[in-house]
């Protein structure tokens, strides 16, 4: 028998006029067809929450197929990722740009539905899940753009940033551990336009979840400060709406909506078990499905009055209408217009290149000698009062990182210009956020905390690049430099871990000249992440033709040349170009010395230039950095030398620790002259 439907919307009746579960069994069926097709996947998921889905794209979510970036869209994010066929049977009926033949090549080589939503392959795909939690953190990014763009841009009488986030997670993102952080963070904001459906089905891969997850989920989100709505009956219409209303009623917090769903739901035998999880159903157990949800339909058959029912919406008129705001506010308030374009266009000011040159100019004429983390610190002071989009901030190392500027104002305000992020010790949840800012449009994020802690942060970052967002990592305290912390905190593989990341630039600057470009390069790069390590020790200035500041951006650079071809090449970043400059002095004019601040971007240089910088014909190549050896081979080949740290640190004040792990000119110049 079919349940009872909110009044009002789809009648119960027959297939010409379909019922809400007729509308809901189609998405259950598509992901049941396109599951067994692949012969992988995970069809339980879809088929437990698609009565809350049904609901909640035909009854309020505001989205348009025909333009799914316009900017006062509703996001919608799958955090449970791994139900994907959900999100792309949603796509689909609701008419987005994504026809059933892709829905047949499901987790297919070069398809538009991967196993994972992923946001650079599908219209309508606002992040790329699958790590779970992350969805969630992204959702309190989404979010917390939306607060900030409102403070900044509305008017009276001209609201043009009035959107929602709505996340749709499950048990297996509420036991990682980023839900806590992304989750706290959230309730502290009071991020009230951010709803999140729980899947508490009860079930995770290895059976029911009673024996690993009896947190009292409801609580928990209370303590952090969100609306909580206990108890609803995922599969009954009625009391999702109401759910959702109360949700649109709450001022001040985000909402939880706790779904008592039935994994794997019409299943006859795998309903409520873990076998619908990660599996399909079968041959057998599908046709027993469609029998009892009385689904008459072949596979991926969808009648034409289901999709007139899942396409009988005006979804253009919510845009139509905020277009029509966005002119009336146009014509009142000419320059913030103007601005909001600007930054929803992802573009940056006009001039700020040349402005970014000039400090770079000064920089090198001034040779400041500091700390590069404080040489960061100037750098966003100079940038900052240039981009209005840059947010950003700290995992409670604020003082630390040097990521403080005198314009600096908490987003935990109302004020229109809040721009800083104070994250608390959350450095991977303070990182999925800053991806969820980025992919949101209207900022550049950057998050910060030691190196040796981007581990915590680690599969955020990667998830930076793999969505490719324009979001900046600032990693301080960069070596064993830092001293007397110990081995805890002295990063060692880190800057080999990160580099190692695809479309991921990773910038380690020698001296204020280099981190500034480090820093101009980072806003400038609109097609993915990077990462900005920094010194706790003041660093010498290195003196620079033009041409040589010029080639900073390259990635690498010839900082002092040989006379004549050069007999030995140092190649060195960050702390180690001072010693390498110094090794040079003595060791002669046959010496080139390679600063290398970006081996990602000086790789992708052309041929011809990596030529010039390091030629095939010198095969005496020593390469000098505080971080572990390995990496440095592609460079200098196993005829040359690394003057790397294969171990742990220890604590102890720099100067000890340096000579101690032989980072001293004499093992540099033993090195290059043992080749």
């Amino acid at each position: 028998m079919r349940r009872p439907h909110a009044a009002g919307r789809f009648p119960d009746a027959p297939m010409t006029s379909p019922s809400r579960r007729d509308l809901a069994n189609a998405i259950r069926f598509l992901a049941i067809d396109a599951v067994q097709a692949a012969n992988s996947g995970h069809p339980g998921m879809p088929m437990g929450m698609a009565d809350i889905a049904e609901v909640l794209w035909n009854d309020y979510l505001k989205h348009n197929p025909a333009n799914p970036a316009w900017p006062d869209r509703d996001r919608f994010i799958l955090s449970n990722g791994h139900g994907s066929m959900l999100q792309y049977a949603l796509l689909h009926l609701a008419g987005y740009d994504l026809p059933l033949d892709e829905l047949k090549a499901f987790r297919k080589l070069g398809s538009k539905t991967p196993g994972h939503p992923e946001n650079t392959h599908t219209a309508g795909i606002e992040t790329t899940t699958g790590p779970l939690g992350q969805g969630l953190a992204n959702a309190v990014g989404f979010a917390l753009a939306e607060k900030l763009l409102a403070q900044r841009f509305n008017r009276d009488g001209h609201a043009i940033v009035d959107h929602r986030t709505w996340v749709f997670l499950g048990d297996g993102c509420l036991m990682e551990g980023i839900s806590h952080e992304a989750a706290s963070l959230a309730g502290t904001w009071g991020l009230n336009k951010l709803v999140a459906f729980w899947d508490d089905n009860h079930i995770s891969i290895d059976g029911n979840t009673d024996g690993w997850f009896t947190d009292d989920t409801p609580a928990r989100f209370e303590a952090y400060g969100w609306n909580v709505v206990r108890g609803v009956d995922g599969h009954d219409p009625v009391e999702i709406r109401t759910a959702i209303e109360t949700a649109l009623e709450s001022s001040g917090k985000p909402t939880l909506i706790c779904c008592r769903t039935t994994i794997g739901f019409g299943s006859p035998n795998k309903a409520g078990k873990e076998s619908s999880h990660g599996s399909p159903l079968g041959k057998d157990e599908v046709q027993a499905t469609r029998d009892a949800l009385g689904w008459t339909h072949g596979a991926f058959e969808i009648p034409q009055p289901l999709y007139a029912g899942w396409r009988a919406r005006d979804l253009a008129a919510a845009e139509s209408a905020w277009n029509a705001r966005f002119a009336a506010y146009k014509a009142a308030h000419g320059d913030a217009a103007a601005e909001f374009e600007r930054r929803m266009g992802a573009e940056l000011p006009g001039g700020f290149g040349a402005d970014a040159d000039a400090f770079i100019a000064r920089l090198q004429q001034d040779g400041p000698v500091i700390a590069s983390r404080k040489a960061s610190q100037n750098a966003i002071e100079a940038f900052a009062p240039l981009l209005p989009e840059l947010v950003g901030g700290s995992a409670d190392l604020a003082h630390s990182n040097l990521t403080l500027w005198k314009g600096s104002k908490s987003v935990a305000t109302d004020d229109p210009n809040a721009n800083y992020i104070y994250s608390g010790v959350r450095e991977f949840g303070m990182t999925a956020i800053s991806n969820g800012l980025a992919l949101h449009g209207g900022f550049i994020p950057y998050d910060a905390t030691f190196l040796v802690f981007s581990d915590y942060a680690r599969n955020a970052v990667r998830m930076s690049a793999l969505m490719r967002v324009r979001a900046i990592h600032v990693y301080t305290h960069d070596s064993i430099g830092l001293g007397e912390d110990g081995p805890t905190h002295q990063p060692i593989e880190h800057l080999a871990s990160l580099r190692y990341i695809p479309d991921n630039d990773v910038w380690r600057p020698c001296d204020a000249v280099e981190s500034a470009v480090a820093w101009k390069a980072a806003i400038e790069r609109a097609d993915g992440p990077s990462c900005l390590v920094f010194s706790r020790q003041n660093l010498p200035h290195q003196p620079r033709s033009d041409a040589q500041l010029a080639a900073i951006a390259r990635g690498g650079y010839v900082l002092k040349d040989s006379v004549g071809a050069p007999e030995v090449i140092l190649v060195a970043t960050g702390s180690e170009v001072g010693l390498a400059m110094q090794a040079a002095a003595q060791l002669g004019d046959g010496v080139r010395v390679v600063s290398m601040p970006s081996t990602d971007v000086f790789d992708r240089q052309d041929a011809a230039y990596r030529e010039a910088v390091l030629p095939k014909a010198c095969r005496k190549r020593v390469a000098i950095e505080a971080g572990v050896s390995d990496f440095w081979r592609k460079y200098v080949g196993l005829d040359g030398a690394v003057v790397g740290i294969d171990s742990f640190g220890a604590s102890a004040p720099i100067e000890a620790l340096l000579p101690h792990f032989g980072f001293t000119v004499d093992r540099v110049v033993a090195a290059a002259q043992a080749l």
